[in-house]
């Protein structure tokens, strides 16, 4: 059975990726490869991040009810 990889692995994956093309020393059509695994890896990491902050942004109370935490950009309107 093979593990997903997490989210500091896949992290790990893009920014090889992302040195790979900068150095602009590989063929054309493996870096459209390594671009396009690049553009799966950074939406999937969106998505984490995104269900991460969902899930930070809601405290529990003392009597186990939800409340909404307000992050500090939205306190500064």
């Amino acid at each position: 059975m093979t593990d997903k990889p997490t989210f500091e692995e896949n992290l790990t994956e893009l920014e090889e990726i992302v040195q790979n093309l900068e150095k602009g020393d590989i063929p054309l059509e493996k870096s459209l490869e390594k671009f396009q695994r690049g553009m799966e890896l950074s939406k999937e990491l969106q998505f984490k991040l995104e269900n991460a902050e969902k899930t930070l942004t809601r405290v529990m109370d003392q009597n186990g009810n939800e409340e909404k935490f307000e992050r500090d950009e939205d306190n500064e309107k």
